[in-house]
């Protein structure tokens, strides 16, 4: 047998299990889809790879604020809330400073005066805020822990070897959700030239106009109906009715 393939070798070998732990990690990161889909991804491995983290949600910094799309329990969206109404805790400095930040004990870190109480309350003691960003600041990974103390050194370790990887397949997710768009857009665009296109024709052989002329009509029955010039050619395609313009037909 090999050395390799004898698993009491990744049970002896924590470098050995911590590569097998992140490539099966890469993987479904990097497999996860588009955007909303890779957030998911995130939070839920980071609860399974993290020993000490009981729940994970992520940060989103937005136009409108910050919020929490994300996570893997209500209580994390809880303890956000409360993040945001006290204008202070380790996400937000995560986010602002775009580095990672630490609370050992939230019950008393003086560095939250009000969040980190009133979260200790609501049964959240320890908290990694990672920094978490693709092709600018996104927002940042938190992970949450009912016990003080939570996560040690490989657990931090490790939580920044998932940031880092999310980071990269949430790039590689909205790149692929851009294109996507890109894509349907084209369609939509090339599906509505035609569509116009035939009922163009339509006109022309039944009223005797030109290619403009006909145009002009689908052009102003878009007008007088107040509705989009693709609708006023599908009505005329499906029905065969000319569209309402308000004019008087061309001599």
């Amino acid at each position: 047998m090999h050395q390799r393939d004898d698993p009491t070798v990744a049970e002896e070998d924590p470098a050995a299990a911590l590569i097998a732990t992140f490539t099966r990690t890469a993987q479904a990161l990097f497999s996860a889809g588009g955007v909303e889909s890779t957030l998911q991804a995130v939070v839920d491995l980071a609860v399974v790879t993290l020993e000490g983290c009981d729940y994970a949600g992520i940060f989103v910094s937005q136009s409108r604020g910050v919020v929490t799309p994300v996570r893997t329990d209500e209580l994390v969206g809880n303890a956000d809330a409360l993040q945001i109404e006290a204008g202070e805790g380790p996400c937000l400095d995560a986010i602002a400073q775009g580095t990672p930040c630490y609370a050992e004990d939230l019950a008393d870190d003086p560095r939250w005066p009000r969040f980190g109480p009133a979260a200790a309350a609501a049964g959240i003691r320890c908290l990694l805020a990672l920094h978490l960003s693709d092709d600018g600041t996104l927002g940042a990974l938190g992970l949450y822990a009912r016990y003080p103390s939570a996560f040690g050194a490989v657990d931090r370790a490790k939580g920044l070897i998932l940031a880092g990887l999310a980071g990269l397949a949430l790039l590689l997710a909205r790149t692929h959700d851009r294109n996507a768009v890109r894509e349907e857009n084209l369609h939509q665009a090339l599906t509505t030239r035609a569509l116009i296109g035939q009922a163009q024709g339509i006109l022309m052989e039944r009223e005797r106009v030109t290619a403009e002329q006909a145009f002009s009509i689908l052009r102003q029955a878009s007008q007088h109906l107040n509705i989009k010039l693709r609708e006023v050619a599908q009505s005329l395609v499906d029905t065969g009715e000319r569209p309402r313009t308000g004019l008087p037909p061309l001599a």
